[in-house]
């Protein structure tokens, strides 16, 4: 056989065998995104391994507030990151289990890496963004949520893209609740419009009625803090 015609089928092959990889991505990405923020049934009393998404200043204070609220024999056991530069979250969150008197352990912390410090520039915020996806990749295999709660730091979306990409690849299905800060009244923060517009979110809740209908694919659920 000529090589021409040797390099030919070679070729072909190759044009082949990616297409048939691309073809399959978007169909897995298509089926990931219409699974995405339909309810999935996982038996009532079945313990669910949730992971809790911590920010400085007012977003931890929110936190707690709405974790009093939630059935804590349901989402557990608990783990709580915060950015690797922010201790008094972590230290907030350590209290708030000590005061519920659990008998056994159900509490981990963690730190990651942050995509972005104050006043850091978008150019060089690039590569560390990237080395914080990495990060929170590592985080996330280690961990393996089963559901995600964040409501507004930055420190949220390389995990949730993290997530995201697990749910890709078919290793782990980690649903995620964002719920918008009661400061948010017109506008969605940054992290809440990259999770409403990239479709990363299963369920997005705000709690100002102005605001859902900006955004229709969230959910009113009135002030919860």
């Amino acid at each position: 056989m000529p090589p021409s015609i040797s390099n030919s089928q070679s070729i072909a092959a190759a044009i082949t065998a990616v297409g048939l990889v691309t073809l399959l991505l978007l169909l897995r990405f298509a089926y990931v995104t219409y699974r995405t923020g339909r309810p999935h049934r996982t038996p009532q009393r079945r313990r669910l391994r949730t992971l809790i998404v911590l920010g400085s200043g007012g977003h931890t204070a929110e936190m707690i507030n709405l974790l009093e609220v939630l059935p804590k024999e349901r989402f557990e056991p608990r783990v709580y990151i915060a950015a690797a530069t922010d201790n008094m979250s972590l230290q907030k969150a350590r209290v708030f289990e000590s005061s519920l008197g659990s008998q056994i352990e159900v509490a981990e912390f963690h730190h990651v890496y942050r995509s972005r410090e104050v006043g850091q520039s978008y150019i060089t915020s690039v590569g560390t963004t990237l080395f914080a996806i990495g990060h929170a990749l590592w985080l996330i295999f280690q961990i393996r949520p089963e559901v995600i709660i964040c409501n507004g730091p930055g420190t949220c979306i390389p995990l949730c893209i993290a997530a995201f990409f697990f749910k890709l690849a078919g290793l782990r299905w980690s649903s995620i609740f964002y719920v918008e800060s009661i400061a948010r009244v017109r506008k969605l923060s940054l992290s809440g419009l990259l999770l409403y517009k990239l479709h990363l979110a299963d369920q997005i809740f705000v709690q100002w009625p102005q605001l859902q209908k900006t955004y229709p694919k969230a959910h009113y659920v009135g002030r919860l803090m």
